[in-house]
């Protein structure tokens, strides 16, 4: 609250635009918290709108955090996915909010329509109940892009991509991870979440193409040297175009 009150009385003087992204920053920081093991540590701050001096916003920097998939599939953060100029110049439709946080207050759209995953950025969750469910929104939405964000971006929202680039398109998990990383290098889901997609990739395709390796930056995925990932290979290929 004291947090909140005081980025309230510091840009009461501002345009209204502005006091609006501030404003959200504040809200979006003040539910996730700020947790250094999570998806949802959040490196926005009110100030993290301003450019150098007081007045400039960043939208060109919002932009930029929202990744293309495809031509109908964006990927990208909870500051993007509140950010209007996003929605709007990407002709955004459905968001699939992964963030976990109930009530986020998207910018006002007529033909917005939100799917919501209520699930945490913990191993233990259950990310892989929504695989299937997500998979199909964004197959079916036909008005315009879908947008898949949590709270970084960087574990719940690109294994939701993955598992759909797996069932949708047909890419094996080592494609669909490569293709993901391609346009968002910095993503990293967290070791259960591997484990599911793993699962998933069996029961789709019936086997494995990456496995898990325990390293000294934690527990990554590694390709299997035997699996040449042969099944999708033509999705892979014009997957970007879709």
């Amino acid at each position: 609250m004291r947090l909140r009150q005081r980025a309230l009385v510091t840009v009461s003087g501002w345009p209204s635009g502005l006091r609006r992204c501030v404003q959200v920053a504040v809200w979006v920081r003040n539910r996730v918290g700020s947790n250094p093991t999570s998806d949802s540590n959040l490196f926005l701050k009110p100030h993290s709108f301003i450019n150098g001096n007081v007045g400039s916003l960043k939208v060109l920097g919002v932009l930029r955090l929202t990744m293309r998939v495809s031509d109908r599939l964006f990927l990208a953060d909870l500051d993007s996915a509140l950010n209007r100029a996003v929605l709007t110049s990407r002709n955004i439709t459905l968001i699939v909010n992964a963030s976990g946080l109930q009530d986020v207050p998207y910018p006002l759209k007529e033909d917005l329509e939100v799917v919501p995953v209520p699930v945490q950025d913990q191993p233990h969750a259950p990310l892989s109940l929504y695989f299937d469910l997500v998979a199909e929104r964004i197959q079916q939405n036909r008005t315009g892009t879908t947008l898949v964000h949590c709270s970084a971006g960087r574990s719940r929202s690109p294994a939701l991509v993955m598992a759909y680039l797996m069932r949708s398109k047909g890419l094996s998990l080592h494609q669909a991870h490569k293709m993901v990383l391609e346009c968002r290098p910095f993503i990293r889901p967290n070791a259960g979440f591997w484990r599911q997609l793993m699962d998933y990739e069996r029961t789709l395709f019936g086997r494995n193409t990456v496995r898990m390796e325990g390293r000294s930056e934690g527990v990554l995925s590694e390709v299997l040297q035997d699996q040449t990932g042969q099944h999708g290979a033509e999705g892979m290929e014009d997957g970007l175009s879709r």
